[in-house]
């Protein structure tokens, strides 16, 4: 999953953004008008080069399943949240003037934008739901993620375009297919999965193991392998810990001198 981040002068979100170069939820724009606008970004005489900055944050498929499978979850929420800070951090650490933030909602907006204040109180935050449809420079950002995202899960292919190579073009398009976008939503990426899954290890380190599509291959109804892990019967799940230390020949009694195990009484010699 790839975060982004665009600053530009406030008074230019609308002309510069909006007007001239017409910046939209990048989902709702085609990949070569995405491409285009990146070129344009990063050409040095370009007027978005010279008004405006960006920054992305990548975070791979096994660094989120490992932060989410872990005993004290760190969700993907949490994750995103985080890198949205970092993003933000490292362009005040440049020195530009942040006057106004605008964000696309993770969960409620209200939430996600009250803790957002409380870390810069001076800056004015607009947190939303389909923010990078409303702003133009939530927009410029989200064109900025996916363009990443895009050239990432092509780096992470080539890998699988050089096994198809060595095999022959009638094995290749009999038994392979690009895994298209990522999303569930994607034939291509179902397609993808279904056909290259290990029955007990699934895939490699370019799929997140916690996401519920994944999972249910792996583990659903449909899953070639099931694997049953044994739990051992938990025979001290109603005790408290003071039950370890005290004495069962007695019955009542007081905890404190109780505690370790043998009352205390006033033949014992205490050390």
């Amino acid at each position: 999953m790839v975060y982004a981040l665009y600053y530009l002068p406030v008074e230019l979100q609308q002309s510069l953004l909006a007007d001239t170069h017409h910046f939209d939820d990048s989902k709702v724009l085609t990949p070569e008008v995405r491409t285009n606008l990146i070129r344009n970004i990063c050409t040095k005489d370009s007027d978005l080069h010279r008004t405006s900055g960006w920054a992305t944050r990548l975070l791979s498929a096994r660094d989120i399943s490992a932060h989410m499978l872990q005993p004290a979850q760190y969700n993907l929420n949490a994750q995103a949240m985080d890198a949205t800070i970092d993003l933000i951090n490292g362009v005040l650490a440049k020195g530009v003037n942040v006057k106004e933030i605008y964000i696309d909602t993770i969960g409620r907006p209200e939430v996600y934008q009250r803790r957002l204040e409380k870390i810069w109180p001076t800056i004015s935050i607009t947190v939303a739901k389909k923010a990078d449809s409303l702003y133009p420079v939530v927009s410029a950002a989200s064109v900025c993620a996916k363009v990443t995202r895009d050239a990432a899960l092509d780096v992470c292919y080539e890998p699988y375009q050089d096994a198809m190579a060595t095999e022959g073009d009638g094995a290749r398009a009999n038994t392979h297919i690009a895994w298209g976008s990522g999303y569930p939503s994607d034939a291509r990426t179902s397609t993808w999965l279904k056909q290259n899954i290990d029955p007990v290890f699934g895939w490699g380190n370019e799929c997140r193991f916690s996401w519920g599509t994944a999972k249910e291959l792996l583990e659903g109804k449909t899953a070639d392998v099931k694997v049953d892990w044994p739990v051992e019967d938990d025979v001290n799940g109603d005790m408290r810990m003071s039950d370890f230390f005290t004495s069962k020949t007695e019955a009542g009694g007081d905890e404190l001198v109780d505690w370790f195990g043998k009352r205390v009484t006033d033949e014992m010699e205490v050390f």
